[in-house]
């Protein structure tokens, strides 16, 4: 029996990441991973920095890395949206660890509320990139 295929888009701020059908996708919700397959139910789901993957319906895994957004699941359609999504081989690790160090020195500083809660969403960011590239490098 073949898999369910269900209408899958994922939108970064700055590009259409995938658009067309998927088998299931792999996502970082606030509380966990979840997954999501064709015929699930209608929900909005919070999703965090980290890793997510999909199954495409020729059955090529897709994984990369994402930032904050959400996931919308209606109609047998998954919209997901993010502020970005990196696949691992776009990842400069370097870049990453001198983001981390920029971040790590502007949250010492005295500023905003604003600008704190920027410098620890840099933080968070670099954090992530570097976690996951070792996690894909390692393989």
């Amino acid at each position: 029996m073949a898999a369910k295929i269900f209408k899958l888009k994922v939108i970064a701020c700055d590009k259409v990441f995938y658009e067309g059908g998927a088998e299931i996708l792999t996502i970082p919700a606030e509380d966990g991973l979840m997954q999501i397959m064709a015929d699930h139910e209608s929900m909005v789901i919070a999703i965090t920095n980290g890793a997510m993957s999909f199954r495409r319906e020729d059955g090529e895994t897709v994984n990369a890395l994402t930032g904050t957004g959400f996931v919308c699941v209606a109609g047998g359609e998954v919209t997901m949206l993010s502020h970005y999504i990196e696949r691992p081989e776009d990842i400069d690790v370097i870049r990453a660890c001198e983001a981390r160090e920029r971040a790590e020195e502007r949250l010492m500083q005295h500023q905003s509320k604003l600008e704190y809660y920027q410098s620890k969403a840099s933080l968070a960011r670099a954090m992530a990139r570097m976690a996951y590239k070792t996690r894909f490098t390692d393989k």
